[in-house]
């Protein structure tokens, strides 16, 4: 059956300006009448179409048009998108059928519709699916199914069992475990506020969030500060008061004293003293709180905080943090402050893991935040790359090899031989057109957001934002960031034995399918391509996100009694990643599981070739856009067996869905 939907133009008509006496006004013109073409057109998830819409009148009449879609100005997610010079974009899903009126403006007479038919993509031949079972790969780490605290749903934690669970972002650069306090920074105001709890240091926000980890089965990372800071008292302070610095741009409506660091000229308040809201530390305040953790909690091994993490993208501390760090970092800065927290980590408890330098913004990979403005800043090309002496001082190597390297030489140089850096942690927002945070869009946003967690690994994927660090021209060439295998090339060329992080990224539309889609190929590519640990930024909301949830879900609590993907990674291939994509994994129980998504908005019918291995009947689990609130079991299918190579037939993969197989061995 087809869906319709009738689209509206409306024409936005300007009135001839009668300023110039009644002779000119006499001449005003007005609007006689409105067509569309096309008239009426058939369209399927994915498509576009061009509109054209012509004004005709007397005299002088305007031709200005105001476009909108099921009496929604521009159209929406669900009716499909119309720019303002009448280009559609489908939606997915689409909705029955609507109908649609076209006024004009000036006159609500005169108006023209135009109707699209959204007829579903048939089911169609989908790409050669292949597993083979006798080619394990590599162990997952089920760490890379993790999320951060930010908004943190007890529920998501628990039913979607996830892994690990970050506790960082900016609040916890300059937390303060002994008050149970933080300081906001530029995020409200460079107000330290007292955290609910008051009986600290037994009780307070990051005890709270180990506990319910703990209670979940999730581990936990513990952000420790780096940038020397952290705040100094519980009473209502900030760093840039009104009283004492002046006028400001903004202030909190609360605690009016309290501004922005911007005088109203907007320009920055550069002479405030640091010590107004905060305390300076060294790495033996750090070492007192891990060594408190241990004695509250256990060391790592037996059950305590298992990860500590050096910090929060210092690249934005001149920023968020300017209030005790003006300045933009350096190499030696973070590379020699994050060995102190280190070693100080490790005398604390020798059993815990440390990542760093928890770095986003894909330049700052490259270069220090010193060598980025100064790019900036110099002229005649202005680009990030063109004026680098930090780099240079520390003979021109990149920033990220140059502190795996430093940490390298700690270790050869460290009597024990210990390692002080366990994971390279970055955090990696690569998603297509900045769709992460965002609700779906129509398809064609839709497509780029899936598409693109290519980023991950495939060395053919580029995006325009992501240029060349080492072409400084005004418009450099640009470079795939196929992020998690430049990880592990970094590490093997500087520091070998060095896990990887990624624990930040979004890719949005977590309330939609398409969401789900995204979260689901790129918890597959973590597992394929060895990543060892992965926190999703903004976990989804078990109320009004289902969908990115049950992603997690699908791999992790499948059947909501613990059944979950495989740890031992397997071969998997597909003839066609864009449509259907698959990852395979053996589980100790001596069973595979697979996972084909498809990323198309059409159903897709292969075959499902099993290599080494012989079975019976697979049972099977699927998330589609049938059910959003649930992950379906469907009926068992046959698994036919000749030698050593197994094929489930003609299976159909719906549009835009999760398909789980689970076969056991016989």
């Amino acid at each position: 059956m087809k869906n319709t939907i009738v689209l509206t133009t409306v024409l936005g008509l300007c009135l001839a300006n009668p300023a110039f006496g009644s002779d000119q006004a006499a001449q005003a013109g007005s609007v006689t009448g409105v067509t569309l073409t096309p008239s009426s057109v058939t369209l399927t998830p994915g498509e576009s179409k061009q509109f054209t819409a012509t004004v005709t009148g007397t005299g002088e009449f305007a031709k200005a048009l105001k476009w909108t879609v099921n009496d929604v100005a521009g159209g929406n997610s669900t009716f499909g998108k119309i720019s303002d010079t009448g280009l559609y974009v489908t939606p997915f899903p689409a909705p029955a059928s609507v109908t649609v009126k076209v006024v004009s403006l000036a006159d609500a007479s005169k108006f023209a519709t135009a109707s699209i038919n959204l007829a579903p993509l048939p089911v169609a031949a989908g790409p050669a699916l292949a597993v083979d079972a006798g080619a394990p790969v590599h162990a997952i780490n089920p760490m890379i199914y993790g999320a951060n605290s930010y908004d943190l749903d007890p529920v998501t934690l628990k039913s979607a069992r996830l892994g690990v669970d970050r506790w960082g972002g900016n609040s916890t650069t300059r937390y303060n475990y002994k008050l149970n306090i933080t300081n906001a920074g530029f995020d409200w105001f460079f107000e330290s506020k007292a955290n609910a709890s008051d009986n600290h240091p037994e009780f307070g926000d990051f005890n709270d969030q180990f506990v319910l980890d703990k209670a979940a089965g999730a581990k936990t990372i513990c952000t420790v500060p780096v940038i020397g800071w952290v705040a100094k008292t519980r009473d209502k302070s900030c760093s840039f008061s009104v009283a004492k610095y002046g006028q400001q741009a903004k202030t909190d409506p609360q605690l009016p004293d309290c501004g922005n660091g911007l005088r109203p000229d907007l320009t920055k308040i550069t002479n405030n003293d640091p010590n107004d809201s905060n305390m300076p530390i060294t790495e033996a305040w750090v070492g007192d709180w891990v060594k408190f953790l241990v004695q509250k909690f256990g060391n790592a091994a037996s059950g305590g905080v298992s990860v500590y993490a050096l910090d929060n993208e210092p690249i934005w501390w001149d920023m968020n943090h300017r209030d005790v760090h003006p300045l933009p970092f350096t190499y030696d800065e973070v590379t020699n402050n994050g060995l102190k927290i280190a070693r100080a980590i490790k005398d604390a408890d020798a059993t815990a893991e440390v990542t760093g330098p928890v770095l986003d913004f894909w330049p700052s990979y490259f270069y220090s935040g010193k060598d980025i403005e100064l790019g900036w800043a110099t002229a005649p090309k202005n680009v990030f790359n063109g004026n680098a002496p930090d780099r240079k001082a520390h003979g021109d190597v990149p920033f990220l090899e140059y502190y795996l390297r430093q940490f390298k030489a700690a270790q050869d140089a460290d009597p024990q031989h210990r390692r002080f850096l366990d994971y390279l942690d970055l955090h990696t927002y690569f998603v297509a057109n900045n769709a992460g945070f965002n609700p779906a869009g129509t398809t064609d946003t839709q497509r780029a957001a899936i598409d693109s967690t290519r980023a991950f690994w495939d060395p053919t994927y580029t995006d325009p934002t992501l240029t060349d660090p080492d072409d400084t021209s005004k418009t450099p060439r640009l470079l795939a960031p196929q992020i998690i295998r430049r990880m592990k090339s970094w590490i093997a060329a500087n520091y070998p034995g060095t896990k990887t992080a990624i624990t930040e990224y979004n890719w949005g539309a977590q309330e939609h399918i398409s969401g789900a889609v995204a979260q689901a190929d790129i918890l597959g590519i973590f597992g394929r391509e060895g990543l060892d640990v992965g926190t999703v930024w903004g976990p989804p909301d078990s109320k009004t996100q289902i969908p990115g949830m049950m992603a997690f879900k699908i791999f992790r609590n499948y059947d909501n009694a613990g059944g979950e993907y495989g740890d031992m990674s397997l071969k998997a291939t597909t003839d066609d990643q864009a449509k259907l994509s698959i990852y395979a994994a053996e589980r100790k129980d001596n069973v595979v599981t697979v996972m084909v998504i498809n990323k198309s908005f059409g159903g897709l019918k292969s075959d499902l070739v099993l290599a080494h291995l012989t079975a019976g009947k697979a049972k099977v689990y699927q998330y589609s856009n049938a059910d959003l609130s649930a992950i379906r079991a469907l009926p068992d299918v046959v698994v036919a067996t000749r030698a050593e190579t197994s094929t489930i037939r003609n299976v159909t993969f719906p549009a835009m869905s999760i398909t789980l197989f689970v076969v056991p061995k016989k």
